[in-house]
């Protein structure tokens, strides 16, 4: 007898959740480029095509952790309230991240977040995949942009700028919360520098989309 849908489901998240655990605490153990695929397979208790099946390279058993935010901008600015406009959007998307402990705002107190932080900035094959999301972000937020804004340039303008506001404030959390500040002192100055950030587009950006 077939399991029913919801039970596979289930199994295969239980299945992609033991790889990805399995994966994380051997590279931070050893290091991503001592540790090969088959090591996580094993460590998973799963076959090495069952780890290829989740995960289609070996980078993807770190980084899809945050793959899903790769076009996240985009979409909060598609589906933004009625009437408001881009850039409030995103701050308030940003700023409520930060109020979440959100990793993709820098700003979690999570050891493991910041260990897997600090694995994916010192792996050159870590950091070069993470910097094509960001490539596919910006331009799927272009994208985003230009379905209000026909002008030719601005919106890849205007998508650049706030992926690099984004990464500026990410970046400064996440290496203030690993020199030793918790979370909750950071949260009122993050938020203070995301909102100053954000003021800033709007000066050069908001008779757009501010």
């Amino acid at each position: 007898m077939d399991e029913p849908a919801g039970l596979r489901e289930r199994k295969k998240q239980r299945t992609h959740q033991a790889i990805s655990d399995a994966a994380i605490a051997l590279f931070l153990d050893r290091g991503f480029d001592a540790v090969s695929v088959r090591d996580v397979a094993e460590a998973a208790e799963v076959s090495k095509r069952t780890v290829f099946k989740y995960f289609p390279t070996k980078e993807d058993l770190v980084l899809h952790r945050v793959a899903d935010h790769e076009d996240e901008s985009a979409r909060v600015v598609r589906y933004r309230e009625p009437g408001q406009s881009p850039l409030d959007a995103l701050l308030a998307h940003f700023v409520a991240g930060l109020w979440n402990g959100d990793a993709i705002t820098g700003i979690s107190d999570n050891p493991q977040v910041r260990q897997v932080y600090e694995l994916i900035t010192g792996t050159p094959a870590l950091a070069e995949r993470l910097l094509r999301y960001a490539a596919r972000g910006e331009a799927a937020l272009t994208t985003a942009l230009a379905e209000v804004d026909f002008d030719p340039i601005r919106p890849a303008l205007t998508a650049a700028a706030i992926i690099a506001v984004q990464r500026t404030l990410s970046e400064t959390n996440q290496r203030l919360i690993t020199s030793g500040t918790r979370a909750a002192a950071r949260l009122p100055d993050a938020i203070t520098e995301a909102e100053r950030a954000f003021a800033l587009l709007r000066d050069g950006f908001g008779s757009t989309y501010g």
